[in-house]
């Protein structure tokens, strides 16, 4: 006979996961940590091999243990989604959504709102995260969907939504730096898309550049830029007043433009597709650039 899995087991371990520690999941579901590993045992015996292994003080997947988190999140998925159809309260379906930060004050608000026309009752979780970050949450199961960034023509998986070309934006006082002063930049923490595009262009123009200001915050960003800190690289995307597009009044080199992908994970649950397909149409509306794909 087939093992039929525990579904209490299988939340636990797809919860575990996601928050990388078990005890931590363990306090989340309100249950002891010796209760939270008879769960990992049972299903350890249901599969008839190892599924996590030490690393450090914490458990990670084993390549079995990785094959039943990918169903184990559809399993989930589906049972809470079937719940709430039913009205059943005790159990609530979620989707996860990844967005740069750029995205917070549109595109964010206007498929979340769409969404709980479709889907009411179905709670939405939200991440913003940066390109590699998100890439890899969706890649790893523990976002349904996201937009993100791309260089221009380069290899990823996510389905293109369209080109969007970069400016280089000042404040609105901001004056252009003699030729022999290196250019102040202000940018977003390492590893960066717009930080890398920017510092490359510089570097094949053999202009001179210093970091004047790091931070992982969009408005950190834009609030050091109108304080008259540097320069940095975005897209046209919502540029807040006090901003300007410098580029040519500082005699900067021209800059490549960038793709915006639609990534989603395999196996998505029917409220996951549905959110999947209100993100592209809130995209293609908002979004310059984005075309209908």
């Amino acid at each position: 006979m087939r093992p039929a899995f525990d579904l209490d087991a299988l939340r636990t371990m797809v919860l575990g996961t996601e928050l990388g520690s078990f005890a931590r999941a363990a306090e989340r579901l309100g249950r002891s940590q010796s209760a939270v590993s008879m769960q990992l045992k049972k299903l350890e015996q249901q599969a008839g091999r190892p599924l996590f292994r030490r690393d450090g003080r914490g458990l990670v997947p084993t390549e079995a243990g990785d094959a039943l988190l990918a169903y184990a999140r559809r399993i989930v998925a589906l049972n809470d989604e079937a719940a709430a159809a039913l009205g059943a309260a005790a159990a609530e379906a979620s989707v996860r959504m990844g967005l740069p930060q750029d995205y917070f004050e549109d595109v964010m608000p206007d498929a979340v709102a769409r969404f709980e026309r479709c889907r009411p009752g179905v709670h939405v979780e939200v991440r913003a995260g940066r390109n590699f970050a998100l890439e890899e949450e969706v890649r790893a199961g523990r976002l349904d969907v996201a937009i993100a960034y791309f260089p221009q023509g380069s290899d990823g998986h996510g389905a293109m939504l369209g080109r969007q070309p970069l400016y280089w934006y000042a404040g609105g006082a901001a004056q252009a730096p003699g030729v022999d002063v290196p250019l102040p930049l202000v940018l977003f923490d390492h590893p960066c898309l717009f930080r890398q595009t920017a510092l490359q262009s510089l570097e094949r123009a053999g202009r001179r550049w210093r970091p004047a200001l790091t931070t992982p915050s969009l408005p950190g960003v834009w609030a050091a830029l109108r304080l008259g800190h540097g320069v940095t690289v975005r897209t046209a995307h919502r540029v807040p007043a006090g901003t300007r597009d410098a580029g040519r009044e500082f005699d900067l080199p021209a800059l490549p433009a960038i793709e915006l992908r639609l990534l989603a994970a395999d196996g998505l649950s029917p409220a996951a597709a549905e959110l999947c397909a209100i993100v592209r149409e809130v995209v293609r509306e908002r979004v310059a650039g984005a075309t209908a794909r």
